[in-house]
């Protein structure tokens, strides 16, 4: 398995997020090696995971002045701070993921899924 880095900002800044190749398409990790997660409620680039959903699914928020390669955006959300936007899709942490790799929130609901690069 090969580790691709895909850094969000053109001068190297806190934050990056990798890819994990698997085939075709690859689970897409925070610089921390948490996995990201796209909502099926969100639509148009829009977060609508707020309070006690944003508890359990913590936005990826992306700080002040880093910039996004190619199918990486931000959005601002309803308190003002700047989430990470993946092909036209807010991305999200899961609370209950406690290490590197854990992927303990594909699926749930049947809403949330693991963001994917492709």
């Amino acid at each position: 398995m090969r580790t691709t880095t895909l850094a969000l900002s053109a001068l190297f800044l806190a934050t990056s997020f990798g890819v994990v190749s698997q085939g075709n398409a690859a689970p897409l990790a925070a610089w921390n090696g948490m996995t990201l997660y796209v909502f099926d409620k969100d639509a148009g680039g829009v977060p609508s995971c707020y309070d006690e959903c944003a508890a359990l699914w913590p936005p990826a928020i992306a700080k002040e002045g880093e910039k996004g390669e190619p199918g990486w955006t931000t959005v601002k959300r309803k308190d003002g701070s700047m989430q990470w936007v993946y092909d036209n899709k807010p991305v999200y942490f899961y609370a209950k993921d406690k290490k590197k790799g854990d992927q303990l929130g594909d699926g749930i609901g049947g809403v949330w899924h693991i963001a994917m690069a492709h």
